[in-house]
């Protein structure tokens, strides 16, 4: 956690991926983040993993410092303060304490652009879509319409892979956020509220055009072909050791290719077959991916030569990169990753756990960490926000419990 964005008020209506993960990058760089949800939870207080308590440690991870308000959105009255509080804040002379809400509700309803800027004309509203024409869209339906699953997976098996880690959800709520602040420095010169849409159809197809597949589509006429496990365009591909550890090897620069060589002992191996065919693999990586079925059997072979241990301190004294296949087990004990990463922290969760908990993914330097915060119980600064945001008094607040409307952490 860090304060860079101390001072700034962001309201979040969303669930799942994309629209939680740009409420939580901001809370982790110090803005406050007040999520509102339907009493009880809304579709992804559930979602697993779960504890054997049913405990959800996917909303756990998604919703770390932030505050909680429990609505009942499915009446009228409980709709209502939902957009109070989505539209709460001074925008005025370009002030940034409030008027920012991110959300994945749909364009049109109760939480329009429209509805919510006749209560705050300098409202910023970044909304999360699946398709930009408003039809539902999650990040594996629009992975598989973008054409990857099928570039994805083994040479001999043509069936579809689709991806485990949620990309497009992840790329969206970090250009949400990017997004957000983009629109707060318009508004800091005195340009009002705006709403943005970032649908994850858009930011899946702009991705795929930036790295050159829609061009190279385009050109060929034809899809990229898929490649197992080999790097497109250069030298990269698994390897098996003597000992049967299987590491993942990269060779783009000159340097890494020559040092790569020299540790694995084939550096006259390869001299051989660039003599052969006229060509300098040093020079141009491209050419090392265009012959790479004449280079992978003298790898293998250099590889199942030698045991993992004795190997790969020759790769690190080269600067070549390589990285070894670790289980999630494996991994948490690894400690550039978990096992003495200060980005981690061992934190009490509202499931009552105790496990470690990331703070921001950047380190800002000098300011040193603060504590990772954990995620809030369901509705657990209902009260406090209701008083402090929109200024209703105890005993408003009261009545609007008694009625079913709002709820505490304890549900009630």
């Amino acid at each position: 956690m860090y304060d860079l964005l101390k001072g700034l008020r962001v309201v979040e209506g969303s669930a799942f991926v994309a629209g939680p993960t740009c409420g939580l990058y901001l809370a982790q760089m110090g803005a406050e983040v007040i999520r509102f949800d339907q009493i009880g939870g809304g579709p992804d207080f559930r979602r697993w993993p779960l504890t054997e308590a049913g405990d959800s440690l996917y909303w756990e991870g998604l919703n770390k410092g932030k505050k909680s308000v429990a609505l009942d959105l499915s009446r009228p009255e409980g709709r209502e303060i939902a957009q109070r509080l989505a539209a709460s804040g001074d925008g005025r002379n370009g002030a940034q304490n409030g008027a920012m809400f991110v959300t994945n509700f749909p364009v049109e309803g109760f939480l329009s652009y429209a509805t919510l800027s006749a209560l705050n004309r300098d409202l910023i509203c970044v909304r999360v879509m699946g398709w930009a024409d408003g039809s539902q869209g999650m990040d594996y339906t629009i992975n598989s319409a973008l054409g990857l699953p099928l570039m994805t997976g083994p040479t001999d098996d043509p069936r579809p892979v689709n991806h485990v880690l949620a990309a497009w959800d992840l790329l969206t709520g970090a250009y949400s956020a990017f997004a957000l602040l983009a629109a707060l420095v318009a508004r800091l010169r005195g340009e009002g509220g705006r709403e943005i849409r970032v649908p994850l159809s858009d930011v899946g197809a702009a991705t795929m055009a930036n790295l050159g597949f829609a061009g190279e589509t385009l050109m060929t006429g034809q899809p990229r072909p898929r490649m197992g496990n080999d790097l497109y365009g250069a030298f990269g591909r698994d390897f098996v050791t003597r000992d049967g550890q299987r590491l993942m090897l990269l060779c783009v620069t000159p340097r890494q290719w020559s040092k790569a060589l020299d540790a694995l002992g084939i550096t006259g191996d390869v001299a051989a077959v660039e003599a052969e065919l006229g060509v300098s693999f040093a020079a141009d990586e491209g050419l090392r991916f265009t012959h790479r079925d004449r280079l992978y059997p003298l790898f293998e072979r250099a590889f199942a030569a030698q045991d993992a241990a004795a190997l790969t301190p020759a790769l690190d004294a080269g600067g070549v990169t390589w990285g070894a296949y670790q289980t999630m087990v494996e991994a948490l004990e690894d400690r550039r990753l978990y096992k003495d990463n200060p980005l981690f922290q061992t934190i009490r969760h509202p499931s009552g756990r105790d496990y470690i908990a990331p703070g921001a993914m950047g380190t800002v330097l000098p300011d040193a960490r603060q504590p990772v915060k954990p995620a809030p119980r369901l509705g657990q600064h209902t009260d406090e926000m209701l008083g402090d945001v929109l200024g209703l008094s105890s005993g408003e607040i009261g009545r609007l419990h008694d009625a079913g409307l709002v709820a505490g952490a304890d549900g009630r």
